[in-house]
């Protein structure tokens, strides 16, 4: 076989341009690859959904023949957000399923979220599909292939657990992604009153790019809740495991904000719980989860890592500063922006004060969005590597855990090699605007001692 690209070939997950690096053939390869580890691991069925791309069932067909060429089955349940995807494996009791997505990448794009006995593949595991194909270490066989239905067991399965204790009026911003098709609707049978926008689901995503983490792509809904008086607004990303969410205000509740509304309300019924967060998240965070009597653990960004340690640690909650948000508490861990956007729903529901009221007592920082310095093809790990060795932060404790994150008593500093593009993300947040500026005033010293010529954002 001769060699795949390697640079479809990412830390979370496989993505590529289709009809580029992303072809048939390679696709159906990779299928081969998954359906022969599935099989090494005792599994005998693969399930397979897809997101709304225009791509999907030309890139699904290929992935299930591969996986059919091993001798192993191939359950396909259709256009269904990935976060169905990951329910279905445990309504159905099977522990491997590809969600053919391009996530928030454009319309030309497709990709391969992987899971396979249980576990999320990321890094070395999802290099080891490579060398399988390359190795030729295939399985080979003739596997069934059936269709299932998910969407009602999932809408089930939320709506008895979650109802709201007053009705809530709300915005949906779907963005042209695959949660249209079950997002409104379900907000709706938990007891919401839903102006939704967007819900058709199109792969040419013709109204704006579905990623909540930009604010550009938040600029309808902030409108929308504005115009209809209603009390919030969320926003999905394309397939529906990422959540943003506005005020009545216009302003923004990022993922870390939102993670501290849900660590309280989990920690009221497990108090002493772990709850994960990755580095790029506030420091205002951590020390509301131990105020809530809770034990906060930092980690590595990256859904796929975040879901082992959540695994590895028993914890009861955890989130990323880009959105995906984990319950283990009532749910099965795995990051589903449309779940965490029902237990929004209910939580503010509860509160005697209205949303608004709510997310103004989150404590205010100033602090900067992801800012981002583009480089070449693995120049970011290496300028990364070097201000490992080489960082000297005096006043500030550094942590090496993903990149160089830097928390000092009035802020915090950091500096990550992106796993998905040659790209050095950083990101400052400080009390007030004089620290925010000396926090980055000393990363842009250390920055720029290893390279003089570092067009840095900041």
């Amino acid at each position: 076989m001769p060699p795949l690209p390697a640079e479809i070939f990412k830390a979370y997950d496989i993505r590529g341009i289709v009809g580029e690096s992303l072809t048939e053939s390679i696709v159906e390869s990779i299928g081969k690859a998954i359906g022969s580890e599935a099989l090494s691991l005792g599994e005998r069925s693969v399930i397979i959904g897809r997101d709304g791309r225009l791509s999907g069932p030309v890139i699904a067909g290929a992935l299930a023949r591969g996986i059919q060429a091993t001798g192993c089955d191939v359950v396909d349940i259709g256009i269904v957000p990935t976060p169905l995807t990951y329910f279905a494996t445990h309504h159905l009791g099977i522990g491997s399923a590809v969600s053919v997505t391009g996530s928030h990448n454009p319309p030309q794009y497709n990709g391969l979220k992987i899971m396979i006995a249980g576990d999320t593949l990321s890094g070395d595991r999802i290099q080891a599909l490579r060398r399988r194909v390359e190795q030729g270490e295939l399985a080979s066989g003739t596997g069934g292939h059936r269709t299932e239905d998910i969407r009602p067991a999932y809408r089930d399965r939320v709506t008895e657990d979650i109802s709201l204790k007053r009705p809530l009026k709300v915005v949906i911003d779907c963005g042209n992604g695959v949660a249209g098709g079950i997002a409104p609707q379900l907000l709706r049978d938990i007891g919401c009153e839903v102006i939704d926008l967007f819900s058709e689901v199109d792969g040419t995503f013709p109204n704006h790019h579905p990623d909540p983490s930009q604010l550009e792509n938040l600029q309808d809904v902030i409108t929308t809740v504005s115009e209809e008086k209603a009390e919030f607004g969320m926003a999905l990303d394309g397939d529906g495991d990422r959540l943003g969410v506005v005020s009545a205000d216009g302003s923004v509740i990022w993922p870390d904000r939102q993670l501290l509304l849900f660590a309280q309300d989990v920690l009221q019924r497990n108090p002493g719980a772990e709850i994960i967060y990755d580095v790029k998240c506030s420091r205002v965070l951590p020390e509301a989860i131990a105020a809530a009597g809770g034990q906060p653990t930092m980690w590595k960004t990256g859904h796929s890592f975040i879901k082992a340690k959540l695994k590895e640690t028993g914890a009861a909650l955890a989130g990323e500063m880009s959105g995906h948000i984990f319950f283990k508490e009532r749910w099965y861990g795995f990051d589903d922006g449309i779940y965490a956007a029902a237990r929004l729903c209910e939580l503010l529901a509860r509160h005697p004060e209205s949303p608004a009221t709510v997310f103004s007592g989150i404590p205010d920082t100033v602090s900067t969005p992801e800012l981002r310095l583009e480089m070449s093809e693995g120049e970011h790990h290496i300028l990364i590597d070097q201000l490992i060795k080489s960082a000297r932060f005096p006043g500030g404790e550094i942590c090496n855990i993903d990149g160089v994150r830097v928390d000092f008593e009035n802020g915090f500093g950091l500096a990550r090699a992106s796993n998905t593009t040659p790209t050095v993300i950083l990101r400052f947040e400080a009390d007030d605007r004089s620290m925010l500026e000396k926090i980055q005033a000393q990363f842009r010293s250390q920055l720029l001692s290893i390279r003089a010529d570092l067009d840095l954002p900041f």
